[in-house]
C-alpha cells in the first residue's frame, strides 16, 4: 500500500509539473486530472492507510477521555 501511494503521488505530480511546462492544448486537462488524481485518490489511500489500525474511539471526546484529561492536567500542576 505504502509504495502504491508513492508510486501515484509521483504520476498525479508529474501530470500537474507536465501541464504547466508543456505548451499543448491538453495542458490544461493534465493539471486537472494531477488535482482531481490528487484529492480523490492519493488523499483518501493515503487517510486509509495511517488510521486502518488505530482505534476511533482514544480520539473522541467521551466522558472517560475527558476525565483522563482532567486528572493529567491536575498532575502537572502539582
Amino acid at each position: 500500500m505504502k509504495y502504491l501511494i508513492i508510486i501515484l503521488t509521483i504520476i498525479v505530480f508529474g501530470s500537474i509539473a507536465c501541464g504547466f511546462i508543456l505548451d499543448t492544448e491538453h495542458s490544461e486537462k493534465l493539471i486537472g486530472f494531477g488535482v482531481l488524481g490528487l484529492f480523490f485518490v492519493v488523499f483518501p489511500l493515503f487517510s486509509y492507510h495511517r488510521w486502518k489500525d488505530k482505534k476511533v474511539e482514544d480520539y473522541m471526546l467521551t466522558k472517560e477521555n475527558l476525565q483522563k484529561m482532567r486528572e493529567r492536567e491536575g498532575d502537572k500542576r502539582r
